[in-house]
């Protein structure tokens, strides 16, 4: 099934204007992460505690929130589910003081000791947080060194570093989306990076695979013309593998609760960032390289 008919765009004159897009992108977004010196991170890599509370009524934020000001903690961050009577607390661990207790002692007094049940405690401690993130921005690099290494030796070094540079380039937007948005970066969100950069690539080989057919096939052709078939004979594939993910996805960011949300929020701009980079960012790169190439200057 073909979501178009026959397809003659030229991606590839469009290049610069893309590549300039994704400038601008990338450096609002770091502009941002430098001015509040690193991303948000949540107490998974923090450290601190989360207390999920659900109310037999509603409550008002404004109200749980001046509770927790007058116990001594005035930097909770609060949550509200859709509901809203479940909310979701999290709190930076205070030395010497049992922070879950103190929290639930201060609800309690506030609102009645019987009048919610707590649904999940978690606590991280400092250490363990900084563990945490450094793990996780290992797991990110290794991944990269890793599919490098494979499109090397499935393709060639080129096509290798330019699949790379796409991945660099949707992480770097995610990331930068989700600090200008002022959205935690938790687990949950690196485990989004990763599925992220597992989806882009396989769009990324799929668009190479008939760049390297067509390359073969029509070698007397012009190199720039070749990479636009290409893109141009996969865009129908691409759209409906993008489609189809995204519904998904939809469902996931609306349907799925709080807890998930931000997964699901980084899982969107993944799929929509992930299919721009493989048709204006991976690709042109293979054109700005043979244009550059000995090969062509002979």
């Amino acid at each position: 099934m073909r979501f178009f008919g026959k397809t003659h765009i030229d991606f590839v004159s469009r290049r610069r204007t893309a590549f300039l897009i994704s400038a601008v992108v990338i450096g609002a977004g770091l502009i941002s992460l430098v001015i509040k010196g690193g991303p948000d991170l949540s107490i998974d890599f923090e450290g601190g505690v989360l207390i999920q509370l659900k109310f037999k009524d509603q409550v008002a934020t404004e109200e749980l929130r001046t509770a927790l000001d007058e116990a001594g903690y005035p930097n909770c961050e609060i949550q509200t589910f859709r509901t809203g009577d479940e909310v979701l607390i999290r709190a930076p661990i205070v030395e010497g003081e049992d922070t879950t207790e103190d929290i639930k002692r201060a609800v309690g007094d506030r609102f009645g000791a019987n009048s919610f049940e707590v649904r999940r405690e978690e606590l991280v401690g400092p250490k363990v947080g900084r563990e945490l993130g450094k793990n996780a921005i290992w797991a990110i690099v290794i991944g990269l060194g890793a599919i490098l290494v494979y499109v090397a030796f499935r393709f060639e070094f080129r096509f290798a570093v330019a699949a790379v540079a796409a991945l660099f380039h949707d992480v770097l937007v995610t990331l930068g989306i989700f600090s200008l948005t002022g959205k935690e970066v938790s687990l949950a969100v690196v485990a989004a990076f990763l599925t992220i950069v597992g989806y882009s690539l396989n769009d990324t080989i799929v668009v190479f695979d008939r760049i390297r057919e067509d390359l073969r096939k029509y070698h007397r052709e012009r190199y720039e013309g070749v990479i636009n078939a290409s893109i141009n004979e996969t865009l129908s594939r691409t759209t409906m593998t993008s489609l189809t993910t995204m519904i998904v996805v939809l469902f996931l960011f609306f349907l799925g609760g709080e807890v998930l949300r931000d997964f699901a929020f980084a899982l969107l701009i993944g799929v929509v960032v992930g299919t721009y980079s493989s048709i204006f960012v991976a690709s042109p790169i293979l054109v700005e390289w043979y244009r550059k190439s000995p090969q062509r200057r002979r």
